[in-house]
């Protein structure tokens, strides 16, 4: 479908604007007041996320992140799905699913009665995802931009057999100075430590970053917040659907082997992500939904 035509079909005058972006892809703009976003329709993920009272982007996205059909776009909130991690069977699958680098589909677009603006996009099993994993589909991301930032990925179960689903909002926060962060809300919790080969660990005290940083976190709260001392801004995840959260910090030897970071990039990054992952795996029922939610705001003192 042409820009045009998402525009004249689901564009919001005053409000959501389609046009195309890096790569060709289209992009929906939506400034309604409350917070400007970026959404790319190629991969569903939302790059960018400003409310309007904040001078500072929500979200990190690197400046040579990837605009290319197969790739997946570096920064923002990549949708990992239907596995988290490496290809759960070792059939040589990407890993984190197939879904963050493809053109999905507009389902709707509309403004709430508290002035919100909600994006919602969509996949559907086809010949090439049935060919990697033989499952029918519907698969959708429900954005709604205000003050605050809401993404709920909705999985519907369209054949007659129950289907095992990790996954994940593989969330890049901008942070301004790495060393001086914490994340709160983790403490006394078991995590798989994979920088240490998946070794089970317990969280003492609050999560800092001084290095590399790979966990899967077990049971955790539904709330999470990443103190930022740098910007002297809280930013508070909450969450549902979710009983793990993935915590992840390339740190600079990684960082400078990512083609599609720059070598100091992880300074300014932290990952902190709503999941299904480790032993945090959901069994969807035939011709079932599952839900998997998490909402972002800022909060300063």
């Amino acid at each position: 479908m042409s820009i045009d035509q998402l525009n004249t079909d689901y564009g919001i005058a005053g409000n959501l604007t389609f046009a195309t972006g890096n790569g060709g892809f289209p992009m929906i703009h939506i400034d309604n007041g409350q917070a400007k976003a970026l959404i790319s329709v190629y991969s569903g993920q939302v790059l960018s996320f400003q409310p309007a009272a904040e001078s500072t982007d929500l979200m990190f996205l690197s400046e040579k992140a990837y605009y290319a059909t197969g790739k997946a776009i570096k920064g923002g909130v990549p949708i990992c799905w239907p596995w988290f991690g490496p290809d759960p069977e070792g059939l040589g699958r990407p890993s984190h699913g197939f879904v963050r680098n493809r053109l999905w589909n507009v389902i709707n677009t509309g403004t709430t009665s508290d002035g919100a603006t909600k994006v919602t996009l969509g996949l559907n099993d086809s010949e090439e995802t049935r060919g990697m994993w033989p499952v029918a589909f519907e698969l959708a991301i429900a954005i709604t931009v205000s003050n605050t930032l809401t993404v709920e990925l909705i999985t519907r179960n369209l054949g007659d057999k129950a289907f095992p689903l990790t996954q994940a909002f593989h969330t890049y926060f901008q942070v301004g100075d790495i060393n001086r962060v914490q994340v709160l809300g983790l403490e006394n919790t078991q995590y798989l430590d994979k920088v240490d080969g998946g070794v089970e660990k317990t969280q003492i005290g609050a999560v800092t970053i001084a290095g590399e940083v790979d966990r899967i976190y077990l049971n955790v709260p539904n709330e999470l917040v990443i103190d930022d001392a740098a910007l002297n801004r809280r930013i508070r995840i909450k969450s549902s659907g979710s009983k793990s959260a993935v915590v992840w910090n390339p740190w600079a030897t990684i960082s400078a082997n990512m083609a599609d970071l720059d070598d100091t990039d992880y300074q300014r990054l932290l990952c902190v992500e709503t999941t299904n992952a480790g032993t945090d795996i959901v069994e969807v029922p035939a011709h079932d939904e599952f839900r998997l939610q998490a909402i972002y705001s800022i909060d300063r003192d």
